[in-house]
Formats: structure tokens, C-alpha cells, sequence
């Protein structure tokens, strides 16, 4: 087993991901980090919590930043995630509260305590991993591996023409990620548009008649219908942060190219993340999905 940090903002895709990382034998799940992105940093702790208890699982979640390192914070998604990030299906307060110890503290300790063994998954905007870093620039040389769902290379990104929405909610922190010498994988729209879940399982969940699998059909049927309004016959929708915990479970899910990926900080480009051949630190760029297998994995672990 994996030992994994999970570092989410958790919206929709987030709960799928959190979903398939506790139910796959590969990973021990340390810990949840959350982070604002998907929406304030209040709603995506209590989102998590809320998915846990669906999911019937315990792990220690802890809370971490709730702004960008320098830039104003943009809008939270709401139109694509609901007003409170899980398809509006948020009925009640979670029982379970989040631990008193911050999410950098977490990440610090545990991979001090266990160099060279902890993967990091951060699927959020990467503020809490850039703090991490900025506060004990020494953990580089110790994590064993950071995948990253953000960036979008070599395709359009997704909140504007340049970026990718995770990128976009904090530049600064993915440039000082990327630039850090972190063993980092990225796992981008490049490969993730490519992974659709189609609509049609809906139904298979619903069909079993257990209450998490309906919430989870609730929940990403109003993720859907906000695809279906960005891709008109889309039929689904992509599955962004599962690819980033599946490549950790399987790497052979994708295929990677070696790029110095260097993040615009500035202007009508912010957000975009540049390939170069030339220069350090070097970085895996997820380039190709095996998209049919990671879907089936996906789909026989879920639940």
C-alpha cells in the first residue's frame, strides 16, 4: 500500500476521487487536506466530511488555506459544483469534525516522519503544497512523489482560453510547486477531458438502492447537466481528479512526456502552464489515457 495525503477542494469530482482512493487496496489513506477552490474553505472541510460519512469511512481530515498566496480570490464555481459544492445535496452537518492540527503541519510531519513514502494527490488549487513548501524548503528532497490534477499543456484550458481552473484559483502556488525540484506528475485536461463518465451509470447507482449511491447519483447528475451546458451532447462528464488517484493506483493508465512546465504569473495568459524542453526542474506530463481501462477500474471500485 501507498501510504497518501489527499489534498482536495471538495466539489463533485473531488468526492468521486476521495470515493475511489478509500476503496482501492493500493492506497492507505493518511489524510485529507482541503483547500479553497471549489468553493470557501469552510464549505470544501465540511463537504469532505460530509463524504466520508456517506461513504461510512473514517480518516483524519485537516483544514488548510483558505485564499490564494497572492492574487484576489475568484468566484467560486458554483454553477458548476452547486451552492454548496456537492450538487446542492448537502443536507445536514457532518457529526465528524476536522482535526485541530492545519493541513501544512500535517503534510510537514508526515513526510518527516515517513521520508521518501508519502504521495501526495493534490487535486484543489496547490496553495497548501506551496506553503509546505515556502515554510521548510527541505521536504522537496523528501516526498516521495506529488501528482497534481491541474495545468492544461498542450490543450485549451478550461476557465479561460490559457488555463485550467485549478491552476487559475492560484498561480503563484502552482508556479512555486513546479519550480520546487517536487518529483510532480501532471495529470491535466490534456489527458482528463478525455475520460468520460457517461450518463447512463446513473442509473446503475441508483439501481442498488443504497443511499450512498444515490447521493453520489444526485450529486453528479447536477455535475453533468453543467457539462452538458459547456459541451452540448457531451452525454457525461470528465472524471478530472479520479485520473490523478488513478495514476497513482496504476501509472500505466497513462502515458507521460518529460517537460520544464513553467506557470504564467502575470497578464491575460495567468494561469497558463508552457512546456519547454530546455531547463530545470524537469516534470511527467501525463500526455495519453488509457481511457476505456481507467474507466472500468474506476467504475469497479467506487463503491
Amino acid at each position: 500500500m501507498k501510504p497518501v495525503i489527499l489534498d482536495v477542494d471538495t466539489g463533485i469530482d473531488d468526492a468521486l476521487a476521495i470515493a475511489y482512493a478509500l476503496n482501492s487496496p493500493q492506497i492507505e489513506l493518511i489524510g485529507l487536506t482541503t483547500c479553497f477552490g471549489n468553493g470557501s474553505i469552510e464549505n470544501t472541510t465540511r463537504n469532505t466530511l460530509v463524504v466520508l460519512e456517506q461513504l461510512g469511512k473514517s480518516v483524519p481530515v485537516y483544514t488548510g488555506a483558505d485564499k490564494p498566496l497572492i492574487r484576489p480570490p475568484k468566484n467560486f464555481p458554483t454553477h458548476v459544483h452547486g451552492e454548496d459544492g456537492l450538487g446542492n445535496r448537502v443536507e445536514k452537518a457532518p457529526v465528524m469534525k476536522a482535526e485541530s492540527e492545519g493541513a501544512v503541519d500535517f503534510i510537514l510531519n508526515q513526510v518527516k516522519q515517513r521520508p521518501h513514502q508519502i504521495t501526495i494527490i493534490a487535486v484543489g488549487p496547490l496553495t497548501n503544497l506551496a506553503l509546505s513548501v515556502q515554510k521548510e524548503p527541505e521536504i522537496v528532497s523528501l516526498v516521495k512523489e506529488v501528482v497534481i490534477m491541474g495545468g492544461a499543456v498542450f490543450v485549451k484550458g478550461n476557465v479561460t482560453p490559457y488555463s485550467e481552473a485549478n491552476v487559475y484559483a492560484d498561480p503563484h502556488a502552482a508556479e512555486c510547486v513546479f519550480s520546487s525540484g517536487l518529483p510532480v506528475t501532471v495529470v491535466g485536461l490534456d489527458v482528463t477531458m478525455k475520460t468520460l463518465l457517461p450518463n447512463a451509470v446513473l442509473a446503475d447507482w441508483r439501481a442498488t438502492g443504497r443511499v450512498v449511491s444515490h447521493f453520489f447519483a444526485d450529486m453528479t447528475s447536477f455535475y453533468m447537466q453543467a457539462y452538458e451546458t459547456f459541451h452540448p451532447g457531451i452525454g457525461g462528464c470528465a472524471l478530472h481528479d479520479p485520473l490523478a488517484v488513478g495514476v497513482v493506483i496504476d501509472p500505466s493508465f497513462v502515458k507521460k512526456e518529460t517537460w520544464n512546465v513553467k506557470v504564467v504569473i502575470e497578464g491575460e495568459e495567468m494561469g497558463r502552464t508552457v512546456a519547454l524542453a530546455e531547463g530545470e526542474p524537469k516534470i511527467q506530463v501525463c500526455t495519453q489515457v488509457e481511457a476505456e481501462t481507467f474507466l472500468n477500474h474506476f467504475l469497479g471500485r467506487l463503491f
